[in-house]
């Protein structure tokens, strides 16, 4: 098992078609592996919709996303 660093940076470059905080939960919920995943938090995201615990909703959405799932990331 491959232990996997994934950027905030990463996911918006990748997905320009995210407009707004609210597009980037529904995808850091959809990113799957069967490695390990770590979220890193470089940069903040720059929509006018982000709250100010950004972070800790991110976190969720990554750690609810990644529950029981065995799916592989798609690319």
């Amino acid at each position: 098992m491959e232990t996997i660093q994934i950027l905030i940076s990463d996911i918006i470059i990748q997905h320009p078609e995210i407009n707004s905080f609210d597009e980037l939960l529904a995808a850091v919920r959809h990113i799957t592996s069967d490695d390990v995943l770590f979220l890193e938090f470089d940069v903040k995201p720059d929509y006018r919709d982000t709250p100010r615990d950004w972070q800790w909703q991110l976190e969720g959405a990554f750690v609810g996303g990644q529950q029981g799932s065995l799916r592989s990331p798609q690319t």
